[in-house]
């Protein structure tokens, strides 16, 4: 599926906001005519956006015909007639029962997107910045930032995480156009909060506020409050999740 986060408190279902799974869990549970609980791959902040999202969900066979299947792409057909025009889910299929959303993902990346002149069309989707910045720097450390695995720097300071090590494999700046880049990072998991963090850091080094040296004291401090400003969520993306 794919969605656009502008208009939800984020992907996890909220006591008092509208949320991504709570619409599609609201919709299947319809349309299955039972209480439907879906697990995604991520849960994403409020305001952001996913390219690509999956989600699994287990279902109870009807005791009068336990051998029915279900007919998946007529079921996507009508959740996508049910569902806000900001949410639309690609396909459905059958998997394995030990099949998982979360945990059975190896890989998830995420793009970042700024621009340094004001653009009326770009304005929900990427985050303007009017400073100087040396991209060069930035991705020097994004380099450095694939040598460390523990990122407890960037994580959300009291979130109820068991580790915070991750397995980053690619951090780099990619530039789209004479005023756009977007900043692209692939882990096989990540930290609540930490590709705003990272982002929020890495343009301290594009700024000159933050050397490379200190930039791997940053990661090595294992501090949040050492780490740069968190960036506004509208402008980052879930892009893709491998399995």
């Amino acid at each position: 599926m794919s969605y656009d986060g502008t208009n939800y408190h984020g992907w996890q279902v909220q006591p008092n906001g509208i949320s991504v799974q709570g619409e599609l869990q609201r919709v299947l549970s319809t349309l299955l005519r039972q209480d439907i609980s879906i697990t995604g791959a991520g849960r994403t902040d409020a305001g952001v956006h996913a390219r690509v999202m999956a989600a699994h969900f287990d279902i109870s066979s009807d005791p009068a015909n336990e051998r029915a299947a279900i007919d998946c792409q007529q079921l996507a057909y009508k959740m996508n007639r049910m569902l806000p025009q900001d949410i639309v889910v690609d396909r459905i299929e059958e998997v394995s029962l030990d099949m998982h959303a979360r945990f059975s993902a190896t890989e998830r990346t995420y793009h970042y997107y700024i621009h340094t002149r004001k653009d009326p069309f770009l304005r929900h989707y990427s985050c303007e910045i009017h400073y100087p910045l040396d991209f060069e720097a930035m991705n020097e450390a994004g380099r450095i930032l694939i040598t460390y695995e523990d990122f407890g720097a960037f994580c959300k300071a009291h979130s109820d995480v068991k580790t915070t090590l991750c397995h980053v494999t690619r951090a780099e700046w990619i530039q789209t156009g004479d005023t756009s880049w977007y900043f692209v990072i692939t882990a096989n998991r990540f930290l609540r909060n930490m590709v705003r963090a990272v982002v929020g850091t890495l343009v301290d080094v594009g700024r000159g506020r933050l050397s490379l040296d200190e930039f791997r004291g940053v990661i090595e401090g294992k501090r949040r409050s050492d780490a740069g400003d968190s960036m506004p969520g509208n402008a980052l993306f879930l892009e893709d999740v491998k399995y």
